[in-house]
């Protein structure tokens, strides 16, 4: 067996061996494991110039359309001032400064949430009175209610809506 070039063929012929030698395995037509193309680039001109027709953009369910900073703050107050006064900021931002429907949404449900809050201390710190054990729920409450507080913030902040289960946020205001 001899190792070396293999023998040419004759002139302007080339063997089906060497024509795919050619091409790298995945290269090959009728491979599997053929390399994507390369997406050709679109061509400047009329129909790739203008929107499609028809409707435009679906928008998404929790979506507002363009959120301005000052919206996305005054949402994250609903939820970051209950940290320090309770139900009082998410109650101030909702009669004072609810004039979007994305900063409205944010408002309802941090006072749900805080409204939920006060009213399960009031009853299971009264009902813990009788029996010690009832104490546990609104510390378990209030440890879920913190966590939603810091989940719905966040959303907010990216100019989201996350809804927080009614188990947390009794739907009382919309």
């Amino acid at each position: 067996m001899a190792y070396g070039p293999p023998p040419s063929p004759g002139q302007g012929q080339q063997p089906q061996w060497q024509q795919q030698q050619q091409q790298a395995p995945w290269q090959q037509p009728g491979n599997a494991w053929q390399q994507p193309q390369q997406p050709q680039q679109p061509q400047p001109g009329p129909e790739w110039q203008q929107p499609p027709q028809g409707g435009g953009t679906a928008q998404m369910p929790g979506h507002f359309g363009p959120v301005s900073d000052d919206e996305k703050t005054w949402s994250l107050m609903a939820y970051v001032g209950q940290f320090l006064v309770g139900a009082i900021a998410p109650a101030v931002v909702y009669l004072g400064k609810a004039r979007s429907p994305f900063v409205r949404k944010h408002a309802a449900q941090g006072l749900n949430m805080g409204i939920a809050a006060i009213a399960v201390w009031v009853v299971f710190g009264l009902l813990s009175l009788a029996v010690d054990f009832f104490i546990w729920v609104p510390l378990l409450f209030t440890a879920a209610v913190m966590f939603f507080l810091v989940y719905a913030g966040r959303a907010a902040n990216r100019g989201e809506f996350r809804r927080v289960p009614s188990v947390v946020a009794w739907p009382l205001l919309k």
